[in-house]
């Protein structure tokens, strides 16, 4: 038998050490030298045995709390806390007084296996730290650090004791520092994240606008895109969505309203099915897309008891909406939701930002020049009023200015009389009718039935309806008008008001031109009134008495005196403004009433208009000039003024004088024409020759044809210099070279110049004996 050698503890130790070196699973510890070494002697080695190492492991356990090792224990169970998973408890399935097998070597390998398991993601190393206690509470601790894997080859020798196999790579994680992200960096992917959703967004629509019916649901995806918050630029991704949407919306809608229907139990076809499944999808996505736009503009307007402010950001995503919704009513004044598109957006005329103000008048406005039934435009009209009584017309003047853009033409205010003395021959003829025979009856009723298909083929039937929406229209404005008269003393919304009532003032109805005309010669008279609304007063009276107001008994005497007196009130300055509404004052007032005014005013106005022509811009003096011209050709006794003999008329001219019936203006003549034919604006130039000609001139001092054709009140605004720029261009003015004197006085008669020497030379001996 043979008999095995006995080895001691200390050398199966380093065996079995160096064996878990080899292996890969051991760490290789250290050697450090001993700092306790004096003279060369080392002190003995301690070496404990294994009872007395359980021994100690239960002290430390009577040392820890309960709370501790119950948090202990819950971090084992879930395996949160790895370093504690090889410690045993008491209570634990191994039995008590068990001794521990090789505690060096799983001490060691405790370790190794806790440092293996930490958590790495995303090249992130997350490793469990001790927890503290605070409060009562046991807080868990984690480091995360950023690590770098690094690939190193080594070749390594053969080694016994700390080698490892040759052709092995090994991982080495080394700790680096985060880098701070820059501003260049945010930017970039702030802009490929936007570049993304731009080519997502323009695929989707372009999709949906190469074939509606089939990639409707793009729409739905698009939608969506408003509701995402993650991306850090969703603000601009939900503009870009809204113009995008917008187009969509704008080519592939209707020009008529669409029904929902339900058919249940309804048997369609295939392609009627399609259809209206199409119709209902569009709809719903319309009405969703309008009332995120809603929710958006909702941040415009500040409600009371709100003090949060709005963000640039949302300020000008809520302006994006706004411009959005008010392009599509322009656009499909007659889709579904039109009025409801009008009624979110029309509060919105009241906001202190001009420029909001301005997005939806001008969308109003488009929307009166392009709506041809008058529905869409009784409703704005309605909502207007509405809005302005609940103001109690304390507004911006943009509303007021919406009524201006109305296409009320051929609109009788009297059709409803007529139309009650129709009804009454209707009904005295269907008494007759009844007396008919039965025979006579049905000849009766099929005649009339072809009459109305007739009348249906001829779009009869719209017309009424257009008619009476206009008539609703007109009366809707004027009552606006009259209650601004009578309440308001604010002179901007006075002056609009007066200035609807004389370009609608052919609607108004006969029986109320004698009350406004009253009421406006009282309101004239009032001292807080500027010109500029007295000018609108006159020009609606002198509108009124042109039209259907002629038969009317009233002396218009008052308003030709207060429009010559005040018309050199106008200048080049401030006033400047006023010129226009002057002209057309001065049109209704002289040449449309041309036969019930009298000579000497008509020529007075004259007179009076070329003294003004020498005061104002070019464009002015132009418009002055159209309307001498205008009563030149209308009227020939107004040729006195070209004549410069002094000894017709009676009297003198006395420009001083108020009424134009009594300044004697036939005595004088229009030396102002001289003036202006050196004026710097070549058009004037040739206009004032053409004037002082009778208007009878030909050659290069004639004005050219297109010119001959303009209004004054086109004249004036054609010409105007608002853009800075003259029209046509005024070349620049010649250097003024001097000319040399030869001598200081020039006679005529030399008998004179003789005289002068001798005076001047009897002076000089005087000057010398006084001396």
């Amino acid at each position: 038998m043979t008999t095995k050698t006995k080895i001691s503890k200390e050398k199966r130790k380093n065996q079995k050490r160096n064996k878990a070196l080899k292996q890969g699973t051991a760490k290789k510890k250290q050697k450090h030298t001993n700092k306790h070494v004096t003279n060369g002697f080392k002190p003995p080695k301690t070496v404990y045995s294994d009872e007395e190492e359980s021994e100690g492991e239960d002290d430390m356990l009577d040392m820890v709390e309960k709370e501790d090792i119950s948090f202990l224990k819950s971090a084992i169970a879930n395996r949160s806390y790895n370093l504690l998973s090889g410690i045993k408890f008491q209570g634990s399935t191994s039995k008590k007084g068990t001794k521990r097998k090789h505690g060096d070597e799983d001490t060691e390998a405790l370790e190794e296996h806790y440092e293996n398991q930490t958590k790495v993601e995303n090249n992130v190393n997350i490793k469990n730290l001790l927890p503290i206690k605070a409060h009562g509470k046991i807080i868990p601790q984690v480091r995360v650090e950023a690590i770098e894997v690094v690939l190193e080859d080594k070749e390594k020798t053969d080694s016994e004791e700390d080698t490892q196999s040759d052709n092995e790579g090994s991982f080495i994680l080394e700790e680096d520092v985060v880098k701070p992200i820059t501003t260049v960096d945010l930017l970039a992917s702030h802009a490929e994240s936007l570049n993304k959703k731009k080519i997502q967004i323009g695929s989707l629509c372009a999709g949906i606008l190469e074939n509606p019916e089939e990639k409707l649901d793009n729409l739905r995806v698009v939608l969506k895109i408003l509701d995402e918050n993650l991306d850090e630029a969703f603000l601009t991704v939900r503009k870009i969505v809204i113009v995008a949407l917008q187009e969509v919306f704008k080519d592939i809608l209707p020009e008529f309203k669409i029904k929902l229907q339900e058919n249940t139990g309804v048997k369609l076809k295939k392609e009627t099915f399609k259809l209206q499944k199409y119709e209902n999808t569009l709809l719903l996505c319309y009405k969703r897309f309008l009332k995120k736009l809603e929710k958006y503009m909702g941040k415009l307007i500040r409600k009371k008891g709100n003090t949060q402010k709005p963000t640039l950001e949302q300020e000008k995503l809520g302006e994006q909406s706004l411009q959005t919704m008010c392009d599509l009513l322009v656009s499909h004044p007659y889709f579904n939701f039109s009025e409801n598109i009008a009624q979110a957006v029309i509060p919105f005329l009241c906001n202190k930002n001009k420029s909001i103000r301005l997005i939806v008048s001008s969308a109003f406005k488009n929307v009166f020049k392009e709506d041809k039934r008058g529905e869409i435009t009784l409703k704005i009209v309605r909502l207007l009023n509405q809005l302005l009584k609940r103001h109690t017309h304390n507004v911006n003047t943009e509303m007021l200015e919406i009524f201006l853009s109305l296409k009320i033409k051929e609109v009788n205010l009297d059709q409803e009389k007529e139309h009650e003395l129709k009804q009454k021959k209707l009904l005295s003829h269907k008494k007759r009718v009844l007396q008919l025979s039965k025979k006579e009856k049905k000849k009766k009723k099929q005649l009339q039935e072809l009459e109305k298909e007739l009348l249906e083929t001829k779009a009869e039937e719209n017309k009424k309806a257009k008619q009476q929406n206009l008539t609703e229209i007109t009366k809707v404005v004027f009552g606006v008008c009259f209650r601004i008269l009578k309440t308001s003393k604010n002179t901007k919304m006075l002056g609009i008001a007066l200035g609807i009532l004389s370009k609608f003032a052919h609607c108004i109805n006969i029986d109320f031109y004698v009350d406004l005309v009253n009421t406006l010669k009282n309101l004239m008279q009032e001292d807080w009134l500027s010109y500029h609304e007295r000018l609108h007063c006159m020009k609606t009276v002198f509108s009124i008495l042109s039209g259907h107001g002629e038969a009317l008994n009233i002396d218009p005497s008052f308003l030709y005196v207060n429009l010559y007196k005040d018309l050199l009130t106008i200048h080049a300055s401030k006033s400047h403004n006023d010129l226009e509404l002057a002209l057309e004052t001065l049109t209704q007032a002289l040449v449309k009433r041309r036969k019930k005014v009298t000579n000497k005013r008509i020529i007075g106005f004259t007179k009076r208009l070329s003294i003004l022509a020498l005061q104002l811009l070019h464009n002015g003096s132009l418009g002055c000039l159209g309307i001498i011209r205008t009563l030149l050709q209308q009227n020939q006794f107004i040729d006195v003024l070209l004549d410069l003999d002094p000894s017709l008329g009676d009297g003198n001219y006395q420009p001083e004088i108020e009424d134009p019936e009594y300044c004697n203006a036939s005595t004088t003549a229009m030396y102002e024409t001289v003036l202006l034919s050196k004026h710097y604006h070549p058009i004037v130039r040739n206009y004032s020759t053409l004037v002082a000609h009778g208007v009878h001139v030909t050659g290069d001092k004639s004005i050219p044809i297109d010119v001959s054709k303009l209004t004054p009140e086109e004249l004036c605004r054609d010409f105007d210099m608002a853009e800075m720029a003259f029209n046509p261009p005024v070349p620049a003015p010649k250097p003024i070279t001097k000319v040399k004197m030869v001598g200081r006085h020039c006679f005529v008669n030399s008998d004179f110049h003789r005289f002068c020497l001798e005076k001047s030379k009897f002076k000089r001996d005087c000057k010398g004996i006084f001396l």
